[in-house]
């Protein structure tokens, strides 16, 4: 039994050297943002394809540590930096780095067993961590993203708004939320950002901080006066002739807010390779056993935010052999373990993939752990719902996930179909799979974020004001140093 370890090791170690003998670094093609020079983003990332000495893309799973991602000045500037390379388990992988106090030219290697792959090294300029402040003109930012020019939600959000009277909609907006609801004043100007909260709870506005101050620091956004919306629920239900525009998290078909990418999907984005681990990049790395593995039952885990979560539970009680559902937390039902089940500790969002099928139930709004289901190796089973976020428009159901009757009355029928129709709910699958691992990007959220505010700052009827009444929110001293002339603002420089 002692030597059990060792067997095995050898054995994994042999793999390797089949798999890596496998790999051509010349024919093996690297592409993505991350070698773009003035796509500037939290995290920078490339892909890694390979392929065999034919040319011909490799689609099997590989080992972990097939290849290596090293940095280095070009001008001998220490280089502080989280590294990791993810194995997508299909013949890609995903190389991405997250720099610190770093700003200047760079130099990338990617390399399989010490040789160089593809075009490495790359020479990249003028590469900046996160904290840096160097702003770019926006269309240079976005040119480098490859940002589309519109979003079909931004469209749509924006029919409502020929333009946006912006001392009407601040003191409309006062009157009509301030009394029960949470938003702030967000004013972005010669690049500096200024707010005013109103509203008891009041502390999700570090979300919206964060985003524009990541924005900031690598791109100059255009003046705009705006209104956001703190809470979960979409605010503004009409009537349509006097409606507020008001930016908020999710949407709904009852009411007219303008729809942003969550704040869970961008701090997940924000705090890539930092304080969080489940991020758009993460779950591609962690989709649980091969398809033909998995547990064919629908699977479920959350808290008991809505009664078709504790209806989905009783059905599981009874249906064991066909749904896995159970509830972590009861804060707004009784519990009651013989209708619903007991309740169940948290498990790793990576093991929801060692089952087939995914159930996608709102919680108090749209379930934002959509973006992830997605993304991962699973058939979801999307809940019929009036909430949105900004990229439901890109997803059709029957193409990309099983829709599902809001009360839940047909989940199990929907179940039995995917079982008894593998190679059709295979077919959907990756085809949403592919999808979410386009759109859900990095790039994509923040180029969001930048035609959205584009298209709100050419509504806008004067030039944006900031109140004496409004807070400042900063960005932090680092020691960055910026390639780009700045002029010194005077702190009496008149806004």
């Amino acid at each position: 039994m002692g030597n059990i370890p060792t067997i095995l090791s050898f054995f994994v170690h042999v793999l390797c050297i089949i798999y890596a003998a496998k790999v051509d670094v010349s024919k093996t093609i690297v592409e993505g943002p991350g070698l773009v020079n003035d796509a500037n983003l939290p995290v920078r990332y490339v892909y890694i394809h390979s392929h065999d000495s034919k040319g011909k893309a490799i689609s099997e799973d590989l080992a972990d540590g097939l290849y290596d991602l090293q940095l280095e000045s070009t001008t001998g500037q220490r280089v502080r930096a989280w590294r990791q390379v993810l194995n997508l388990h299909n013949g890609t992988y995903i190389a991405r780095f997250r720099l610190y106090d770093f700003g200047g030219d760079l130099k990338v290697h990617i390399k399989h067993q010490g040789k160089h792959v593809a075009k490495s090294p790359y020479q990249l300029k003028n590469v900046y961590g996160d904290e840096c402040y160097c702003p770019m003109p926006l269309k240079e930012w976005t040119k480098a993203l490859k940002c589309p020019s519109a979003f079909s939600q931004i469209g749509k959000d924006f029919e409502n708004f020929g333009v946006i009277d912006l001392d009407k909609m601040v003191s409309e907006g006062i009157t009509k939320f301030a009394r029960h609801h949470s938003f702030c004043h967000f004013v972005v100007k010669k690049n500096r950002i200024f707010r005013q909260c109103h509203g008891q709870h009041t502390g999700f506005k570090m979300f919206m901080d964060g985003a524009l101050l990541s924005i900031t620091k690598k791109t100059k956004l255009p003046d705009v006066e705006f209104l956001i919306n703190l809470g979960d629920w979409p605010l503004e239900r009409g009537p349509a002739d006097q409606i507020v525009p008001l930016f908020s998290w999710c949407g709904s078909d009852k009411t007219f807010d303008i729809v942003l990418p969550t704040y869970d999907l961008m701090q997940s984005t924000l705090e890539m390779l930092g304080r969080v681990s489940l991020d758009i990049f993460s779950v591609q790395a962690n989709t649980g056993p091969k398809w033909e593995q998995k547990i064919e039952k629908g699977f479920f885990r959350g808290r008991d935010s809505r009664q078709e979560r504790l209806d989905l539970a009783e059905m599981s009680v009874k249906n064991p052999d066909i749904v896995d559902a159970a509830i972590t937390n009861y804060f707004f039902f009784k519990q009651n373990e013989e209708k619903y089940g007991k309740k169940v500790k948290h498990i790793g969002f990576f093991d929801f993939f060692k089952h087939k099928y995914q159930l996608n139930i709102d919680g108090t709004v749209a379930a934002y752990r959509l973006p992830y289901l997605l993304t991962g190796d699973a058939l979801v089973f999307k809940q019929d719902s009036e909430y949105y976020e900004h990229f439901y428009q890109r997803f059709n159901p029957w193409e990309h996930y099983v829709p599902v009757k809001h009360n839940l009355s047909d989940l199990l029928e929907k179940i039995k179909w995917a079982r008894e129709h593998d190679a059709e709910a295979r077919e959907m699958q990756r085809a949403a799979t592919k999808l979410a691992r386009e759109i859900l990007t990095p790039d994509q959220l923040f180029c969001y974020y930048a035609v959205a505010m584009q298209e709100y700052a050419s509504r806008q009827t004067r030039p944006v004001k900031v109140l004496k009444s409004m807070e400042e929110v900063k960005h932090k001293e680092n020691n960055c140093a910026c390639h780009r002339k700045k002029k010194k603002a005077s702190k009496n420089e008149e806004l």
